[in-house]
Formats: structure tokens, sequence, C-alpha cells
């Protein structure tokens, strides 16, 4: 897995995770999941709000200019 971004250094070298590192964020993340408290949350999060600043109803951040960008495409 590599997690490196492109740096301007030509001589620049690539770093990335050692694979035990790897599966070590895998198996923290498969435990997480599987705890009481997230199993409790995915019950509860059937009543999520879904109209939010960040998630809006209409699905884009900026309504207007979507419908912009769609009438302008022709879609």
């Amino acid at each position: 897995m590599d997690l490196s971004f492109s740096r301007f250094e030509h001589d620049g070298r690539v770093t990335g995770l050692p694979p035990d590192l790897a599966v070590l964020m895998v198996g923290v993340t498969a435990r997480q999941a599987a705890s009481p408290t997230a199993m409790m949350h995915a019950r509860l999060s059937s009543h999520v709000v879904t109209d939010t600043p960040f998630a809006p109803s209409h699905g884009a951040f900026n309504a207007r200019v979507a419908a912009l960008f769609t009438r302008w495409k022709g879609t």
C-alpha cells in the first residue's frame, strides 16, 4: 500500500506502509466494526437527518451551480 504523494524533488524516494502495519490496520478496523458500540450505532443510524450543510438532500454542494452545469451540458 503506497500512501506517499508526489514531490517536486527529482531524487525523492517513494515510501509505503510496511505490510505488517497494513494488516494491523485492517485488524483494528474489523474489531472496531464488530464492537457492540458500532453495532448499536448502526441500528440507531436509521434516523439520520438527511439535509445538513455538508450532506444536502439534493446531493450537490451548491445546487445553483449544479443546475447551471446540468443545463450547460444538456442532460
